[in-house]
């Protein structure tokens, strides 16, 4: 890697020669201006508003706009002699646990190296330091004509250095949080957590520039004179009217992705019960009906008052007279039973008749 400044760390009364280098780099496709009759490129020129020529790269200055729009011209000669102590130097300030570092303040990355064999011993004094205390080193320093904030931390067996803002760059965001109350339900936290769980976790180097990959293949394809791929159209996305509907689509989703990648065993988790509103449409249960608690204890009332109890006896009368008429064997039973009491009353009225002739006769 190329190194883009040579200084030194100070740690104390240590000095430790370092080189800068980027630890990132800019993968995205960039393209040029053209002009589209002819191809041709389009260029900017700089040029003298004053005089309208274009100008050398040795005749352009420095300049500070002032608030009336007039020019103060700034040389080198003015920058040279500012008090910046760190125009060379790393200068290490605190040590801090790195959980008081706000992401939003972290900026461009760099490593930094031991700048010869002297600095081979010092630089690994600081890095071993660095991560046997747990902590991270906050420096100032010098870059492209401004003074900036670094933090240094270990990664592997390097140092390296975050730039970072100066808190008072750090915007505070009004503005940005919702004006509206909003309350959210425990069943849908309950569903966020689930949603959650399933999409578990990844190793950050399977990810990678689907966009630019694609684009990639279009500009190889117009280079070889063919026609580019065409990317299958996606549904756009419909306005979410339900979030637990929403919710529960998105666990389910993301289990079956899971589960036909085969990268793990997730798995959505039963929600507790909670209780419930008394209506809900099949749309807030994922195309289910469900009978709420408190209509099935409404239905029970009614069911239970003495109105109800009476309406449903004499709804019931008719429906029994209807069943006797079309039940030939009930009937035949009662007029079989009717007629055999008949002859056995009958029979006992002959046997006392004849008992009282018998003793006359005698």
């Amino acid at each position: 890697m190329r190194s883009i400044w040579n200084g030194a760390i100070s740690f104390g009364l240590v000095s430790i020669p370092i080189k800068l280098m980027n630890a990132t780099e800019n993968h995205s496709v960039s393209f040029r201006q053209i002009h589209t009759e002819d191809g041709g490129r389009i260029r900017y020129r700089k040029v003298c508003e004053l005089e309208d020529r274009e100008v050398s790269q040795a005749e352009i200055g420095k300049a500070y706009e002032d608030a009336d729009g007039s020019m103060i011209p700034i040389t080198d000669e003015d920058l040279s002699h500012l008090p910046v102590p760190t125009a060379r130097t790393i200068e290490i300030v605190a040590f801090v646990p790195q959980e008081r570092i706000d992401p939003l303040q972290m900026g461009s990355a760099y490593y930094l190296a031991a700048s010869g064999a002297t600095a081979a011993k010092p630089y690994t004094l600081l890095r071993e330091a660095l991560g046997r205390s747990n902590r991270v080193a906050i420096a100032k320093f010098a870059l492209r004509g401004r003074e900036r904030l670094g933090m240094l931390r270990v990664v592997g067996d390097a140092i390296a250095m975050h730039g970072l803002l100066w808190p008072d760059e750090v915007r505070a965001p009004e503005g940005v949080v919702p004006d509206t109350g909003v309350t959210v339900r425990d069943q849908e936290l309950d569903l966020a957590d689930a949603l959650m769980d399933t999409l578990g976790e990844i190793d950050l180097d399977d990810l990678h520039d689907e966009y630019r990959e694609a684009l990639e293949e279009v500009i190889a394809a117009k280079a070889a004179g063919e026609a580019p791929p065409q990317a299958s159209a996606e549904a756009a996305p419909g306005k979410v009217l339900d979030l637990m509907a929403a919710l529960e689509s998105s666990v389910r989703a993301a289990r079956e992705s899971r589960d036909g990648e085969g990268t793990g065993t997730a798995e959505v988790r039963t929600l507790p019960q909670r209780e419930r509103p008394a209506r809900r449409t099949p749309k807030e249960t994922g195309g289910k009906k469900s009978t709420s608690t408190t209509a099935k204890k409404t239905a029970a009332k009614k069911s239970a008052s003495p109105a109800a109890r009476k309406s449903a006896a004499k709804s019931a009368q008719p429906a029994k007279k209807t069943a006797d008429r079309a039940s030939p064997k009930k009937t035949t039973d009662k007029a079989t039973g009717k007629s055999a009491a008949g002859k056995s009353t009958a029979g006992k009225g002959t046997a006392r008749k004849t008992a009282s002739s018998r003793k006359r006769s005698a």
